[in-house]
């Protein structure tokens, strides 16, 4: 595909952002809007972060999907992230799919997340967890981290004047080779160390 024939994609959601969070979870970018179920974060009912949160939280992966289990439970699922102080967001802004996909191999990210802009939001947010690799490469360009983190692992990032917890997760697409049940296991050691569960 050339430059030409690529189409550019300005981020479809705002920022979600409840009062008081200690933590922002960041993604790359949304699928393909024919792949969502809900106008909400991680929409493709294939990604596994809201059954990563059912297991954690409710002992259920189905607990946030609808009664007939081919949806989500949006309004539950805002109501619930509001209540824990979880912030969500993305890193890119504005991207070109090199094939049509989800795949976060085929993003080329054009305009990364404005971080002074999101952080000026969250004062009370302390961590940032990344749930990719192409999500933790573009956060990487933005924050001094002392490491690069390895996955279920956190190291200290400074932006500004703020001193920042950088959590690398496992990516909740199943394309990551490990099953939703050990990817709630790294994610809920997280959400304990954020004082969040």
């Amino acid at each position: 595909i050339n430059m030409e024939q690529r189409i550019r994609e300005v981020h479809p959601l705002p920022l979600f952002a409840p009062e008081g969070a200690r933590l922002l979870m960041l993604g790359s970018f949304p699928p393909p809007r024919e792949r969502w179920r809900m106008d909400f974060f991680y929409p493709n009912f294939q990604n596994d972060m809201w059954r990563i949160f059912g297991l954690i939280f409710f002992g259920d992966k189905a607990h946030f999907l609808t009664n007939d289990g081919h949806a989500f439970r949006e309004a539950e699922l805002r109501h619930f992230l509001i209540e824990r102080g979880i912030a969500i967001w993305d890193t890119a802004m504005e991207i070109s799919r090199l094939r049509g996909n989800a795949s976060d191999k085929f993003l080329e990210v054009l305009r990364p997340i404005d971080l002074r802009g999101t952080l000026a939001l969250l004062p009370a947010c302390t961590s940032l967890a990344v749930t990719g690799q192409k999500a933790l490469d573009t956060l990487l360009t933005l924050v001094t981290a002392s490491s690069s983190p390895k996955t279920g692992e956190w190291v200290e990032a400074r932006f500004d004047d703020r001193l920042l917890r950088l959590y690398r997760m496992p990516s909740s697409s199943r394309a990551y080779p490990l099953s939703v049940e050990k990817k709630a296991e790294k994610y809920a050691r997280m959400f304990e160390e954020i004082g969040l569960k």
